[in-house]
């Protein structure tokens, strides 16, 4: 092998692995906003005096769907 066939293999190598770290921190900023929805979204329930057991209903059947939606991404 030459020298330069192993300096592009170095240089994927390097790249794979920041896109690897870029996707997992996109994927946890994410999640974190998909928790800031679903407690914006209880707090409003709750405020507008909404039975406990819809108000986890619906914050928790939005949250799921958000997060189920996120992590089938390719593009994260």
């Amino acid at each position: 092998m030459t020298d330069d066939t192993t300096a592009k293999r170095r240089v994927r190598s390097e790249h794979h692995g920041r896109r690897t770290f870029e996707s997992v921190l996109a994927r946890v900023v994410a999640t974190a906003g998909i928790v800031g929805i679903g407690t914006a979204l209880g707090a409003i329930l709750i405020a507008a005096d909404v039975a406990g057991w819809i108000s986890g209903l619906v914050v928790s059947i939005v949250t799921v769907t958000l997060a189920a939606m996120l992590w089938q991404s390719r593009r994260l």
